[in-house]
């Protein structure tokens, strides 16, 4: 219940940029263009977690991005909405099965939405 108060308001953004491809990355930037421009309906970029409603992870977890996603989220007010930007940060799409170890982001941080998608396209 406590996170329906995020929505009314401007919702300020901190993106967690994990390891991947960066498709995902570029796409985030996408929406900030003129084109879509995400800002007109109170969608802002910030740089600090300390100043976010939600958090947009993107990219595989691996063992050295996991403490410092830990370390992020609970710095983080509450409450905030954690969406999975992404098949890698959804499913750990085209690295679920590499040598590296990867961690679903679920399993570390509770997620809110999952946006599937590699990458997703700005609209979603």
């Amino acid at each position: 219940m406590d996170k329906l108060k995020i929505l009314t308001k401007s919702i300020w953004v901190f993106h967690f940029g994990s390891a991947a491809c960066n498709n995902c990355d570029i796409e985030i930037l996408d929406i900030l263009t003129p084109r879509f421009d995400a800002e007109r309906f109170g969608i802002k970029l910030v740089g600090s977690i300390k100043h976010a409603d939600a958090m947009l992870v993107s990219g595989i977890i691996t063992r050295k991005t996991a403490p410092m996603l830990k370390e992020i989220y609970s710095m983080s007010p509450k409450p905030l909405a954690v969406i999975a930007f992404g098949s890698c940060a959804s499913s750990q799409g085209m690295f679920k099965n590499s040598c590296m170890r990867t961690v679903p982001v679920d399993e570390m941080i509770p997620v809110d939405a999952y946006i599937p998608g590699c990458p997703p396209r700005p609209e979603a």
